[in-house]
């Protein structure tokens, strides 16, 4: 059942999942992303600004092998007139958790994307901002003249600058206990400037690793036989990583917002190098890379000391 008051609803024609069972107040620690698309909702759940996509992956995921690695989906609720989709708050169960937003992939634009920029180009001022913030000399001279990129342009150059292109990941931003967000990774792109960050990130904590291996090993095996991983493309998403003190870790996959179907008579094989039209989104790549470089990790990681970490692990 959906527990309600004066500001809450539920939507017309919608209906839970799984009756609520109460659980301890948690706040939700947004790393990235825009700010206003989560509220923190009752009983240890989480509201997301309402995607149907979205809606449509969590209603099948919540048949599939992949449901213990996804937040666990409730429906659809209403607050202030404006949609939510209702999930499982992650955070719950942590203690002041340490928390990482991982962006799986070697890519993150739809192919639909790049076509509907070819078609209707609609150059983006903020975009440019965004693009010239980083490096002035990244425009070209029509962009510089316009002070506008297309957002797919933009995308695009933005994943040469980091390990997405290298690896098949990134890190968009972690945070740790008592400490600010930590988001300067526009260009950690090589296999050493990951793991550094990586071993900030864990506080060269060797059972946190451990940890987080473990799961990461057991999603690999749950991706290679899942029916909905078979057969959907999954680009933009994320991996969260949230450990606390304690010694516990989770991993969960979040974000299907671009998470699309294929068409019955393509498959793809999450590894191999994407071209346009294969529609590979190179996710098991990038999870492959991930598990590497974490193994990797651990003989460094002697006694709790891990390598050095620079003050600027980014630059």
């Amino acid at each position: 059942m959906f527990y309600e008051n004066s500001a809450w609803k539920k939507s017309h024609g919608t209906s839970p999942i799984l009756s609520m069972t109460p659980k301890k107040p948690q706040q939700w620690l947004q790393v990235v992303g825009h700010a206003g698309s989560f509220h923190v909702g009752e009983y240890g759940t989480l509201l997301k600004k309402f995607c149907k996509g979205e809606q449509e992956c969590y209603l099948k995921l919540m048949e599939d092998p992949m449901r213990p690695f996804v937040p666990v989906y409730y429906g659809v609720v209403q607050r202030d007139e404006q949609d939510y989709n209702m999930m499982d708050n992650l955070l719950t169960s942590f203690n002041t958790p340490a928390i990482m937003d991982c962006k799986i992939g070697s890519r993150t634009y739809l192919e639909e994307e790049l076509q509907l920029a070819r078609e209707r180009p609609q150059p983006r001022k903020d975009m440019y901002e965004k693009m010239v913030a980083v490096d002035p000399e990244a425009p070209t001279v029509q962009e510089h003249t316009q002070q506008a990129v297309l957002k797919t342009r933009y995308m695009q150059w933005r994943e040469t600058l980091s390990s997405t292109t290298t690896l098949g990941f990134r890190i968009e931003g972690f945070k740790k206990p008592n400490e600010e967000c930590h988001t300067n990774f526009k260009r950690t792109k090589s296999r050493q400037q990951v793991m550094e960050a990586l071993s900030d990130f864990v506080e060269s904590n060797t059972q946190t690793v451990w940890g987080y291996l473990r799961r990461l090993k057991q999603l690999r095996q749950v991706l290679e036989s899942s029916e909905f991983f078979r057969t959907h493309e999954v680009v933009g998403s994320s991996l969260l990583f949230v450990h606390d003190h304690s010694g516990r870790t989770g991993v969960w996959m979040i974000d299907f917002g671009k998470t699309v179907a294929l068409p019955p008579n393509l498959t793809v094989d999450h590894r191999t190098s994407w071209v346009e039209g294969n529609r590979e989104d190179g996710y098991l790549w990038g999870l492959d890379n991930l598990i590497d470089i974490l193994t990797d990790m651990l003989p460094l990681l002697k006694h709790g000391e891990g390598p050095p970490i620079p003050a600027q692990i980014c630059e």
